[in-house]
């Protein structure tokens, strides 16, 4: 075998006396995928911010170990040559698009940034290139989104944006932490089968960073199982999935979102009842900023969410699934019929409906960017209990935020953490943790465990199962993952271009669609290996 791009030795990597990962030691050559999987917390994350000394030091530091590529020593290396390896021979796909990107520059800045930096174009050789690189990775209608801001775009838009940055310069290597997370399954096919391309076309190595063992098989050649900072398996993708023998990768393999809801046949009250929403966005032109045209987000949707029930809404990146979300929960400025608990919700002025906030609860896509960072995660699950008024004491607050954090499978002592000392995973338990402990009668859940490696989903699943079934919580259900979608929900709504263009129960959905945008969107789900 050739001498390797990549080697990492006895990684050791602590956050002041905190080891995180600890003696990690893996290769990649040229060409090679490598995958590294785990649970949240595990050190996948860490390990490849290590790799370009990413990692906030002085907080962390490197108490021994050696990160080579091509020869060179990162560990420890000046800034000049780092510089120049960033970007350029190694690039990185965040894990966090919306976090990663600079809400303050247009899309067409940030990708063209990197090609001017590196490569000497000029401002129009890398408008060009990036207009191909954004078509190259899926983003619709590219040309209108080059002068686009990222809370313009969906979570799905901004990760291809992501991925279009960090192939601008053709790297060496390509880090891609949890590249599909937030993406519909046709578009993780698409994605998958353009980095693959992409990857054969420069000789590329990839170290995909990943929950998802349907990828890991499918796409690597080799793996790292990493479990509480050390590698505790490591081989062939087809020695390691088929004959684990760690009883950690064994875990891992038979997690999977399963079961279905229980219900009873009683026809429970309707919490939410909606009918024509619809949300539609102005496309201003001219040095006059007239209304040229539309963008229908949610076009004309009407549903019903039951107590103790889950509606889900699927569809690709972009189809309105998060704009139909805040448009419920009088987030966003919508038209058409809306009543919680049978109050007129489009008749409330904003102090009217402040009241209702603590029955009507979100649990966001990007835990990190809904997260302040500012604050612990007792601050931060407290402060609705403040706003609210619930319990009577910091004592008796202090109490409900430990529950609420044994409830989402987090040890009490996270409480005094912060969010940039937690991973993806812990993040977003510590947000579902802060709309639980408010025992609101409404949740609406966009994509809470898109960020989540599969046991931890399964634990998600039966924990929103248990709180739904103890406390009759209702749900609209936001994901791409139509195998949580079915362990959850008791309906189903598919949308495309802002309209549901089928809905009915789950069976009827998934068992027996009629349309053909849900076929490919089941068959995509159910068989993500067949069509990469």
């Amino acid at each position: 075998m050739s001498t390797p791009l990549l080697e990492v030795r006895d990684l050791a990597v602590a956050f002041g006396e905190r080891s995180v990962v600890n003696g990690v030691s893996f290769t990649i050559h040229p060409g090679e995928t490598v995958a590294l999987v785990g649970e949240s917390g595990s050190g996948k994350s860490v390990t490849a911010l290590s790799i370009l000394q990413l990692l906030p030091y002085p907080l962390a530091s490197h108490p021994r170990g050696s990160v080579s590529f091509q020869g060179q020593e990162l560990l420890g290396a000046k800034p000049a040559l780092l510089r120049g390896v960033r970007g350029d021979r190694i690039a990185m796909v965040f894990q966090e698009p919306m976090t990663s990107l600079n809400p303050l520059h247009t899309i067409e800045r940030q990708v063209a940034e990197t090609l001017i930096v590196h490569r000497g174009l000029d401002r129009r050789a890398a408008r060009v290139r990036t207009l191909e690189l954004l078509q190259e990775v899926g983003l619709a209608d590219a040309e209108r989104r080059l002068n686009a801001f990222p809370h313009q775009l969906s979570g799905g838009q901004r990760q291809r944006v992501m991925i279009a940055m960090a192939l601008a310069n053709e790297p060496d290597l390509l880090i891609a932490d949890e590249p599909t997370t937030a993406l519909d399954v046709t578009l993780q096919a698409q994605i998958l089968r353009l980095l693959k391309t992409e990857q054969k076309r420069l000789g590329m190595a990839l170290l995909i960073i990943t929950h998802d063992l349907t990828i890991v098989r499918k796409v690597a050649e080799r793996v790292c199982v990493m479990n509480a900072g050390h590698i505790v398996e490591a081989g062939t993708v087809a020695e390691v999935l088929n004959n684990p023998r760690h009883p950690y990768t064994q875990h891992l393999i038979k997690a999977e979102p399963g079961g279905r809801p229980t219900r009873t046949a009683t026809e429970m009250p309707v919490v939410l009842a909606a009918r024509n929403v619809r949300v539609w966005f102005p496309i201003r032109r001219g040095v006059l900023r007239r209304t040229v045209d539309q963008v229908r987000a949610v076009d004309g949707v009407s549903l019903q969410i039951r107590e103790g029930r889950t509606v889900g809404v699927v569809g690709e990146s972009g189809s309105g699934k998060t704009t139909l979300g805040f448009a419920l929960l009088r987030l966003e400025r919508s038209q058409g019929d809306l009543r919680f608990c049978d109050v007129d919700l489009q008749r409330l002025t904003a102090r009217q409906l402040r009241p209702l906030r603590r029955e009507m609860q979100v649990v966001f896509q990007d835990p990190f960017g809904s997260l302040s960072p500012r604050m612990s995660v007792e601050a931060i699950i407290g402060e609705g209990l403040q706003v609210h008024r619930l319990g009577r004491t910091a004592s008796e607050r202090a109490v409900l935020i430990r529950d609420a954090l044994l409830e989402v499978g987090l040890d009490p002592e996270f409480r005094h953490r912060y969010p940039h000392e937690l991973s993806g995973g812990q993040r977003q338990r510590v947000a579902i943790a802060r709309a639980m402990v408010l025992k609101p009668r409404l949740v609406v859940l966009d994509e809470p465990t898109s960020a989540l490696d599969r046991s931890v989903q399964a634990q998600i699943v039966d924990l929103l199962r248990t709180l739904q079934a103890r406390h009759q919580l209702a749900y609209l259900f936001i994901s791409h993952d139509l195998q949580v979608i079915r362990a959850l929900a008791d309906e189903v709504l598919v949308m495309h271009n802002g309209k549901v263009i089928e809905q009915g129960s789950v069976d009827e959905v998934f068992h027996a669609p009629r349309d053909p945008y849900t076929q490919a969107l089941i068959a995509a789900a159910f068989d993500l290996e067949a069509i990469i």
